[in-house]
């Protein structure tokens, strides 16, 4: 099966490396963004802040509710952070790139489908994640502009 992509994307008011300072703070930056009704809270098993981190989270969607287990990369550090998904093959990548006085943050996620329950979530979950990702990105730029 093909994978499945989603990405947002927005303008925050705040410098690249205070962006970036903050999804890659997993114990007191990167929890802030995440909303507590698709969320449950992040715990650090190692590590805490960028690469060699690896955190346990509960992701909730569709009436149910999944642990992910991820590993924290990064390929290019002060710019993309990535979180990969231990069990599951799932990748969500976080870019933080100048723009306009300012920066331009982009959350993307992509991965494989399996079996008939892929096919559900072809269709249904890009829609969560764009709303998951809105609500993301709007806390994130409210957080750095310190409103």
């Amino acid at each position: 099966m093909d994978p499945i992509e989603v990405s947002a994307s927005t303008h925050v008011g705040a410098a690249p490396g205070t962006v970036y300072s903050l999804l890659a703070d997993y114990r007191a930056g990167h929890p802030r963004i995440l909303p507590e009704r698709f969320f449950g809270p992040v715990t650090v098993e190692e590590g805490g802040v960028g690469a060699g981190t690896r955190i346990r989270l509960t992701v909730k969607g569709f009436g149910a509710s999944r642990v992910l287990r991820m590993a924290i990369e990064e390929p290019e550090p002060g710019r993309v952070l990535l979180e990969r998904d231990l069990d599951r093959g799932l990748r969500t990548i976080f870019t933080v790139d100048p723009h306009d006085g300012g920066s331009r943050v982009t959350i993307r996620t992509s991965w494989v489908p399996r079996g008939l329950g892929g096919l559900v979530e072809r269709l249904l979950a890009p829609r969560l994640l764009q709303r998951v990702y809105a609500e993301e990105l709007a806390r994130l730029k409210e957080i750095v502009e310190g409103g």
